[in-house]
């Protein structure tokens, strides 16, 4: 018999953008986690689909705001902001399945047990129909052992003490708000950004393999050259704090020759997809770091992430100068009351839902 742990201090948050065929096995798997959180807030950009009226029909709490309005930490931190009595702030994805009934448990416990922990994500595990370039990408990033990082990690992870995901991530709260939360004007890597300042303000973060959630894409050549494109941005735009932990390089080198013996054991002819997918990845990763240097117009042609750059500022020579891009609780469009838990009718409309393709625009 599973035993449900109630915990009102927890508020469970995620940001949604026609979520698509996915929402409603996302919507049944948190209902059934060992954990009954006090809160469940869903931060809506003007969704097209059903996922707001599957939201509210789930007993879920929907906030709306504009597409516009979007951004990785701005919104993350009106999410936080609107949750002003959680300890605990859960941060998941629309496309981040709990599979694992406990999930949810296994990861607050490691804050739970160590008041020093501000930051938790949990283990990413690659969908059945992920490929080998999928899966290797999720074993190598998300490994099958749990670690703890602190300070002192930096010297010898640089870069890579720092990462962290909020596709699945519990943030304590009090330590979030001491570091100023999150960024309000960030392209993307918000949670690496927040996990950096945690662990130079002295706080833990941990990475936890017990934890899972079922996670992976599938993208072609284009959208990984658009989104290296942007986090090219996010280190151009972030030197300081670059500086602080660590450059990538020597992440990245370790990783393409564990990608190639990966694919030399299993699939060998994967391997010139393989290298042509990291030559792509490397453009658009050197291209975005470069991106003060193009026109404003081109940095939004290529981007993901077009809600960053609506409002930016461009120089005399048409440049992206980038400029704060302030996100506070106006944004928030309308507030549908709460309705009741309605397994039936969620799955009812749940089965008309899933005739829809998914329709993302943005990444959330």
């Amino acid at each position: 018999m599973t035993t449900i742990i109630q915990r009102p201090d927890v508020a469970v948050i995620v940001l949604t953008r026609n979520a698509g065929r996915l929402w409603p096995e996302w919507i049944k798997a948190i209902q059934h986690q060992t954990v009954q959180a006090g809160r469940y807030l869903v931060i809506d950009s003007l969704s097209e689909d059903h996922t707001a009226k599957l939201a509210v029909a789930a007993g879920l709490e929907v906030q709306r705001i504009h597409p516009r309005a979007f951004s990785h930490g701005g919104t993350r931190q009106l999410a936080a902001e609107l949750c002003p009595d959680a300890e605990f702030l859960v941060y998941l994805t629309q496309d981040a399945i709990l599979k694992q009934a406990d999930s949810l448990e296994q990861l607050l416990k490691h804050a739970d047990d160590d008041s020093h922990v501000a930051m938790v994500y949990g283990r990413h595990l690659a969908r059945a129909d992920a490929d080998h370039l999928e899966c290797h990408a999720r074993g190598f990033t998300y490994p099958a052992t749990s670690s703890v990082r602190d300070r002192e990690s930096f010297k010898t992870l640089g870069y890579r003490a720092a990462f962290a995901s909020d596709v699945y991530a519990v943030y304590r709260a009090s330590a979030l708000r001491s570091i100023g939360g999150f960024p309000q004007h960030i392209i993307v890597s918000e949670d690496s950004y927040v996990a950096a300042r945690l662990l130079l303000a002295g706080w833990k973060t941990v990475y936890s393999a017990e934890s899972t959630v079922e996670h992976s894409h599938r993208y072609s050549l284009l959208q990984v050259f658009r989104r290296y494109f942007d986090v090219g941005v996010f280190h151009a735009s972030e030197q300081p704090l670059m500086q602080a932990v660590g450059a990538p390089d020597r992440e990245a080198g370790t990783y393409v020759r564990s990608l190639i013996r990966y694919l030399y054991e299993r699939q060998k002819w994967l391997l010139p997809l393989a290298a042509l997918q990291t030559l792509v990845k490397l453009l658009g990763f050197r291209l975005g770091k470069r991106y003060q240097q193009l026109p404003a117009s081109i940095c939004r042609l290529i981007s993901v992430q077009r809600a960053y750059w609506v409002d930016g500022v461009e120089g005399e020579d048409g440049a992206h100068r980038g400029a704060p891009l302030p996100i506070t609780r106006r944004g928030v469009l309308h507030t549908p009351s709460l309705g009741a838990i309605k397994h039936k009718k969620c799955e009812k409309t749940a089965k008309s839902l899933l005739q829809n393709l998914d329709r993302e625009r943005f990444e959330y």
